[in-house]
């Protein structure tokens, strides 16, 4: 398929509905719908435009890291 854009709704073959998040003339990435985000070489991917519109997705948010500080332990006898 030519003129593949960002933010179009596809469907593939395999994975099923997807959003293209990216496209250039070497690779194109699509988020689907059930498969999670997927790489392809943009020569040989073959999806075909989806009807309706793309699902709202949910903004992916990272978990800050957690810091436990040491905890001193006194020694039996000791003041």
């Amino acid at each position: 398929m030519k003129g593949l854009a960002e933010g179009q709704y596809i469907k593939h073959f395999q994975y099923g509905l997807g959003v293209i998040t990216e496209t250039n003339p070497e690779r194109t990435s699509i988020d689907f719908d059930l498969h999670g985000p997927k790489k392809f070489v943009t020569g040989l991917v073959v999806v075909e435009p989806a009807e309706g519109t793309p699902p709202k997705r949910k903004r992916v948010r990272r978990k800050k890291a957690v810091v436990v500080a040491p905890v001193a332990v006194a020694a039996p006898g000791a003041k």
